[in-house]
């Protein structure tokens, strides 16, 4: 089942940084930096433990994420982050000396651009 985006998410990725998302989650899991859920990634994100944070479109309700980015679908999350039921928060901690941490500030950097 493939729910409608809801026009208020916004910064929502394209193609191309979602496939780029999808692959940083995917190994932040392998790395053990993948948080899940609305409450570990609002912890986290409060704490200042978080590099990036990514939100799923499809969410509801969609009003209290607003100020999150944006990837079409929860089930795309799901499946990236190797988990069987539907979440649409995910986060990625910080972690220093961390392989990922290039590939998060490029994907920073994407994400901020889309804010302009």
């Amino acid at each position: 089942m493939n729910e409608e985006v809801n026009p208020k998410a916004f910064p929502l990725a394209d193609a191309q940084l979602t496939s780029k998302i999808m692959n940083l989650l995917q190994q932040a899991l392998n790395c053990n930096q993948l948080r899940k859920d609305a409450n570990n990634t609002t912890k986290i994100l409060n704490r200042g433990l978080a590099d990036i944070i990514v939100m799923a479109a499809d969410a509801k309700p969609i009003e209290i994420i607003l100020h999150l980015p944006f990837v079409r679908s929860k089930q795309a999350l799901v499946r990236a982050c190797g988990v069987s039921k539907p979440i649409f928060s995910y986060s990625v901690a910080t972690n220093e000396g961390s392989q990922l941490k290039s590939q998060i500030t490029s994907i920073q950097q994407e994400i901020e651009r889309l804010l302009l």
